[in-house]
């Protein structure tokens, strides 16, 4: 499996997503690639159907898809615990996971 990990350097947050993502895959034992694509430019951003850094992909498919996040340059909301954050948490990440892995 490979997940993909769309952001942009002025995102303090993908990081964070980063590292949960590879904490989540730990938890569950599942072995995979993670792949960082870096969006330079909001022409990028349209191209790739971009909803904001950081943007967690499997197989082109967004992890955690929301109609309220536009294309563009911007830094995405999560809600974790019913609080904003900057990425999804290790249980959210788990969860998804677990429904996707082979």
């Amino acid at each position: 499996m490979e997940i993909v990990i769309q952001y942009f350097d002025d995102c303090p947050s993908w990081q964070n997503a980063r590292n949960n993502v590879t904490a989540a895959l730990a938890a569950i034992d599942v072995d995979a690639q993670i792949k960082l694509i870096k969006v330079e430019s909001d022409a990028e951003a349209e191209r790739l159907g971009f909803h904001g850094s950081p943007s967690i992909l499997v197989g082109g498919t967004d992890l955690f898809p929301t109609l309220d996040s536009p294309i563009g340059m911007s830094c995405r909301v999560y809600h974790v615990d019913g609080k904003p954050d900057g990425s999804p948490s290790v249980e959210q990440l788990v969860e998804v996971f677990r429904t996707i892995a082979p």
